[in-house]
């Protein structure tokens, strides 16, 4: 897995992190919300309008909710804190990097707590439209499943996981693989089972 850190120090090299990520083809970017040049939101939008698989985890020590809610509606793919253990920095690489989502369990706690007080005031998303594969599949991405080990359980190709993960998020309207997993957990749905 490639991974690639553009540098903290570098005002250059920030404004230049597209051109980075083009040139060197990253499986996973780190990036901070606020860089001098480019700052990391700006970057995430950029990234998305560009015809790549890039993994990106915003690394940062601003966790205040709006900043969360921004980093998804962007299209990233991971959260962490700063304050972290360094551990996480290692299980949120390689989570996104085998195109999965990963949000720091501080983040995630506050995720869950908020979309709960959502659903108070708006009934949560049906499952109803899911075909049952389509569920199997969902409750994989709830369970913090890459696409390759949701194939290897349910006995399937990554590519046709892949479009069952694109018909869940489209039947849903989930803006991401988070808002799908946190419909998933308040749907009650089980990870799927080897075998």
């Amino acid at each position: 897995m490639s991974v690639r850190r553009l540098g903290a120090r570098d005002a250059e090299r920030r404004n230049e992190a597209l051109a980075l990520t083009r040139r060197h083809r990253p499986d996973v970017v780190l990036l901070h919300i606020q860089m001098p040049g480019l700052d990391g939101l700006t970057a995430v939008a950029r990234l998305r309008q560009e015809p790549t698989t890039v993994g990106v985890i915003m690394l940062t020590t601003f966790g205040q909710d709006e900043y969360i809610t921004r980093v998804f509606e962007e299209g990233a793919d991971g959260f962490l804190l700063k304050a972290d253990d360094p551990r996480e920095l290692l299980n949120g690489v390689r989570a996104v990097g085998a195109g999965g989502a990963y949000l720091s369990p501080r983040v995630a706690s506050r995720v869950i707590a908020g979309m709960r007080a959502h659903r108070t005031a708006h009934p949560h998303r049906s499952l109803d439209r899911l075909t049952q594969r389509e569920r199997d599949v969902l409750a994989g991405l709830a369970a913090g499943l890459s696409n390759a080990e949701i194939a290897a359980r349910l006995h399937l190709v990554e590519g046709t996981v892949k479009a069952h993960v694109s018909a869940v998020l489209t039947k849903l309207g989930a803006r991401n693989r988070v808002e799908a997993a946190v419909a998933a957990h308040e749907a009650g749905l089980t990870p799927p089972r080897r075998g």
